[in-house]
């Protein structure tokens, strides 16, 4: 400012000044004006030469060491200077204020220009989606929840990242965003960080060892008297397994192995079994789940279903556990810290149908913001499994019969042909579960649920001794989860085989004189009964003869013809199913089945199939393959198939 207004002095004292002698005095002005300009002007240039030339040397990074950091799994957090001093002054605040603008400059000629400025910027490689790997980041955590779901499946459907921006979205998402890659069916497995180290186990000890501990641990007061069974064998089989281990030989006495030979890997992953059944019991009640995690139970059953990953049963009871344990919303933050998204985002991509439904049960469980439904033990989806965008219009239900399973009954029927093509993977010719397959295609607007609970033929081969299960005590806990699990929500058809078709007559029946199971009814569409006793059934009356039905079991009993129970409740349910005016289907088998190898019995006869209302019809198979289509163009599946498409065409056409 001062030399500015010198040289405004400088000029007025020219142009006023008129005397030929003070012509010197002029020129001398003049050329202290042009001294004090270029001084002015040098010393600008030089001053933004300095300061072109440190931002240049900031931006300019090393292409060796970007691409070293690129390989380091590090999380970036924005921090702020402890130094106040640096954030205050004038001087500071122009200088910011200037490389900004020189920033901008710069990046404006990189892009649009392409001058020698753009040169320090082509030095580092940031690519368009590098920029979106943080973009997506910071959508996923955002306040607005359609917003984190778009960003998930954004991310998921991103299969062009190196594995360091995998690996870094992994380190930084958090829990809801981590689930719903899990639940993500493009989902890369990149995405999901290997689970942290497990504790090592205490000094001469076992996983078995541990494993009895963690059941004795759990509260033994206010237990049924099947939780109480399947504790006490296991902790007493458990106690003899770890003698035997100790003195060489297996100890007599147990109730429940039957081994007389050294103990070996076999018995002890069988006295793993018990224990395991047993906290599967315990999980089952809130405060007993929060007992398990709070004594490692998260990292031990991780160790357990590592070390048995060629059992399927042992990791099904694992995950029967973590499944039960996610019902409770306050115990997910321990399920994802210890590992368990990650284990479960494989087995959802597994081939094993079993396998694949029990992950997608867990996930389902941990997912608050897509599902609000809880599916309880032995519910399970079979689709859609994964988030979708396919609206889902209306449910069917399959419940399986005695003996049978939520997966195994509903099966392709087995053959020499099918055996041979089940290598070739090829659903269409083979499949292990032919709802999930088969249906899944046809109606994908469809939520399939299978529903799976334990049934005897025998009190000599129960699980529990002590448990005596009736048709209505199981009506009434399968009605109470599958309310649970949102059915009665959409409209309904339901799919049973043998004496599963008696519970769902009861099931009905109990949430008619329920307010709160209305919904369950009103939605009631249509029901198909494969090979279901209305009538009864000669089961109960070979019992004698039969090996496994030396003492047949309570669901045998029910069965028999002369039953008051299962009259009425045919009575009932045919007066109740007219009212509502339900379409009914009905299938009955025409061969004998064989039951052991001594007995060749026709289990549910023609007459016995007949409800009363709707088609009956006559199929040449026994009662085990009346559930089991041969091919997916068979009769069988394809009157199925247009059973529920007719019976639910105004729902799914809305």
């Amino acid at each position: 400012m001062s030399l500015a207004a010198y040289c405004v002095i400088c000029c007025r004292r020219i142009g006023t000044s008129t005397s030929p002698l003070k012509s010197g005095t002029r020129w001398r002005d003049i050329r202290n004006i042009i001294k004090f300009t270029g001084s002015l002007i040098l010393g600008g240039s030089l001053f933004l030469t300095y300061e072109v030339l440190a931002l240049k040397k900031a931006v300019t990074l090393d292409t060796q060491v970007v691409e070293r950091e690129k390989m380091k799994s590090y999380i970036y957090v924005h921090t702020v200077s402890l130094d106040k001093g640096e954030n205050h002054g004038i001087a500071w605040q122009a200088r910011k204020e200037l490389h900004k603008a020189v920033r901008k400059v710069l990046a404006t000629s990189a892009k649009i220009l392409r001058n020698p400025f753009a040169d320090p910027f082509s030095t580092v490689d940031i690519e368009d989606h590098e920029c979106a790997v943080w973009l997506l980041l910071r959508k996923s955590k955002s306040d607005d929840k359609t917003t984190r779901l778009e960003a998930v499946q954004e991310m998921s459907e991103t299969h062009h990242w190196h594995d360091y921006q995998y690996r870094l979205i992994a380190q930084a998402c958090d829990p809801k965003t981590l689930i719903g890659l899990a639940r993500s069916k493009e989902s890369d497995l990149r995405f999901f960080l290997l689970p942290p180290p497990l504790p090592s186990l205490k000094e001469d000890s076992s996983t078995e060892e541990e494993l009895r501990q963690l059941l004795a641990s759990l509260p033994q007061t206010e237990l049924d008297e099947c939780i109480q069974y399947f504790t006490s064998l296991a902790l007493s089989e458990s106690s003899q397994s770890l003698a035997a281990q100790k003195g060489g030989l297996w100890c007599f006495g147990g109730n429940g192995l039957p081994y007389a030979e050294s103990f070996g890997e076999v018995p002890s992953a069988t006295v793993e079994m018990f224990c395991l059944e047993a906290i599967v019991k315990h999980s089952e009640i809130s405060t007993h789940c929060d007992k398990i995690e709070a004594n490692g139970g998260l990292q031990l059953l991780q160790r357990l279903y590592r070390l048995h990953k060629d059992c399927p049963k042992v990791q099904r009871n694992i995950m029967r556990i973590i499944g039960n344990m996610a019902l409770n919303e306050h115990l997910h933050s321990s399920i994802v810290r210890s590992g368990w998204v990650s284990i479960m985002a494989e087995a959802m991509k597994s081939d094993r149908i079993m396998e694949a439904s029990h992950a997608a049960r867990i996930l389902a469980n941990l997912d608050r913001e897509t599902v609000q439904e809880k599916y309880q033990d032995g519910v399970y989806v079979l689709h859609p499994q994964y988030r979708t965008s396919q609206p889902i219009k209306a449910d069917v239900l399959f419940i399986h019969g005695l003996m049978g399973a939520a997966f195994k009954t509903w099966r392709q029927q087995d053959s020499e042909q099918a055996v041979i093509e089940k290598p070739m993977e090829d659903e269409d010719r083979y499949t292990t579960c032919w709802p999930k397959t088969w249906l899944a295609k046809d109606c994908p607007a469809l939520r399939i649920i299978s529903v799976e609970y334990d049934t005897t033929l025998s009190d000599w081969r129960a699980r529990c001794p002590m448990e005596r299960k009736s048709i209505a005590f199981r009506s009434n806990e399968l009605l109470r989860k599958l309310r649970a699990a949102g059915v009665g929500d959409r409209p309904v058809v339901w799919i049973s085989h043998s004496m599963g078709g008696l519970l769902v007559k009861k099931m009905l029946l109990e949430a008619s004189k329920k307010p709160e199971m209305s919904a369950v009814i009103n939605n009631t569409r249509g029901i198909i009964f494969y090979s279901v006793p209305h009538h009864g059934s000669h089961l109960a009356e070979y019992s004698v003869n039969i090996r496994y039905l030396l003492f047949p079991s309570l669901e045998v009993k029910e069965l028999s013809k002369d039953s008051p129970a299962l009259k009425t409740l045919q009575d009932d349910f045919l007066e109740f199913a007219k009212d509502k005016n339900f379409q009914v289907l009905n299938f009955v088998e025409t061969l004998p089945t064989y039951i052991g190898s001594m007995i060749k019995l026709h289990v549910v006869p023609v007459e016995s199939a007949d409800l009363g209302i709707g088609d009956l019809i006559p199929v040449d198979v026994n009662h085990l393959n009346i559930c089991k289509p041969k091919k997916k163009d068979a009769f069988l599946y394809q009157r199925t198939l247009q059973f529920i498409r007719e019976t639910l065409a105004k729902d799914l056409e809305n």
